[in-house]
């Protein structure tokens, strides 16, 4: 699909904490919620989501515990915990004044 964008070393990281910042869930729901805010244009392959996801646990940001899926199948769901919200802070404003910047360098004449 010529409308996906390739993801920049570290975004995926923040893409799955802003989605977690809304609730838990599990991590199909996670990469589906990427999609669907992007249009389609981001899509995270499983081989990227579930190392990430077991990178953010392992760094204390997210927690998972087992539970029931929408299809009534076992699943793993995430949230956030107190640590990752303030990463997620930290991160979002990181990737504001870097997305500044580069536009600055952009518009320059």
């Amino acid at each position: 699909m010529e409308d996906r964008l390739d993801m920049p070393q570290g975004t995926l990281d923040l893409l799955i904490l802003k989605s977690l910042s809304l609730g838990a869930m599990h991590g199909w729901a996670i990469s589906e919620r990427i999609r669907s805010a992007s249009s389609a244009a981001l899509q995270v392959p499983q081989g990227s989501l579930y190392p990430a996801l077991h990178r953010l646990e392992r760094r204390g940001w997210i927690r998972a515990e087992w539970g029931a899926s929408e299809n009534n199948r076992r699943a793993k769901f995430y949230e956030l915990t107190r640590a990752g919200r303030k990463q997620l802070a930290r991160e979002t404003a990181e990737w504001e004044k870097l997305t500044t910047a580069v536009g600055l360098v952009l518009r320059m004449v």
